[in-house]
């Protein structure tokens, strides 16, 4: 499994703005159906640039799918959020083995 990570900092001015659509875009990415789920998460450290920093995060089915994605869908999404919050915000996405999962059972 690969997770497909963007971590997004966005300026305060177009912080609430951004959050409205990026609950919007992420079922947008899912809808390609290179991607069984996602995850938005708030980073919590405070950061030297200012503004709020989010990681989503897309688990592909496989490395083909996520290969598809970049083929078939990423630069529309990508330019998509570009065009809307331009210099706004910034950007930068990586992969992401899992290597293996752990959980807590209750007996």
């Amino acid at each position: 499994m690969i997770i497909y990570n963007v971590t997004v900092n966005i300026d305060e001015s177009i912080h609430d703005e951004w959050l409205l659509w990026i609950k919007e875009h992420i079922p947008q990415v899912l809808a390609t159906g290179k991607f069984e789920k996602a995850t938005l998460t708030k980073v919590l450290v405070e950061e030297e640039l200012g503004g709020h920093t989010y990681s989503v995060q897309y688990r592909s089915y496989s490395r083909e799918a996520l290969e598809a994605y970049y083929k078939e869908d990423a630069e529309k999404m990508r330019i998509e959020g570009l065009k809307k919050f331009a210099d706004k915000m910034l950007a930068f996405r990586t992969e992401l083995q899992i290597v293996d999962e752990y959980s807590v059972t209750f007996k």
